[in-house]
């Protein structure tokens, strides 16, 4: 069998959902670190890996995949039968519910969350000023998400439905470094929200990503 090859940085928000995705189905894989510092992710040995220079890239045999989102749905249907189920598997409704809150994340949590990542954890690191306009901006459009994360997890345990999916665990890297900046108010000030995050961060896959991190500060 072909090996499994992630090709990233354990810094990478993008990276972290693939190898948490990873722990979960509990496969067999090759992690190579990016220097991003070093300018490796524009390299001529790794655009072909992905064009757009950024990463994570992926390798399973003569398969190549960039877009951390493509890349958990692939290893989460090529192993469903390992680790923990992160699809719906069943009705065509079910798997529509799921793809909703993938969509969801993508495209509503991700933008502001997103923003608030840089100008609250990035920014000290490099002792960059922080933009107060910015983050009042971000922490008011994702307050707006969140508003509707607390509706729906007052109904159901997690997004798309009462068990962890990829739907929960594209949130992880983002949710982790809000809840350790001031933002962290935004998830507490919503019980049923406050509890998810709680929930999905506990998670031993999760531990895993985290220690890997540790290990190359």
């Amino acid at each position: 069998m072909a090996v499994m090859k992630v090709h990233g940085n354990p810094f990478s928000t993008s990276t972290h959902r693939v190898l948490a995705c990873l722990y979960e189905k509990d496969v067999e894989f090759q992690f190579i670190n990016v220097d991003m510092g070093a300018g490796q992710h524009k390299s001529d040995n790794f655009l072909p890996l992905n064009p757009f220079g950024q990463v994570p890239a992926f390798e399973e045999g003569d398969l190549k995949l960039f877009e951390s989102r493509a890349i958990t749905q692939y290893i989460s249907q090529e192993y469903n039968d390992k680790g923990t189920q992160l699809l719906l598997p069943g009705s065509n409704k079910t798997m529509a519910v799921l793809q909703l809150w993938k969509e969801v994340e993508a495209h509503h949590f991700n933008p502001p969350s997103t923003k608030l990542v840089f100008e609250l954890h990035y920014k000290p690191i490099f002792g960059m000023a922080i933009d107060t306009v910015v983050v009042e901006e971000s922490e008011a459009e994702l307050a707006k998400v969140l508003d509707v994360y607390e509706a729906r997890l007052a109904q159901s345990k997690y997004l798309a439905c009462d068990h962890f999916t990829l739907a929960d665990l594209h949130h992880l890297p983002n949710v982790q470094y809000l809840i350790g900046s001031s933002a962290k108010k935004l998830f507490d000030s919503r019980p049923h929200v406050s509890a998810w995050v709680v929930d999905i961060t506990a998670r031993p896959a999760w531990s895993k990503v985290l220690d890997m991190q540790k290990q190359k500060l």
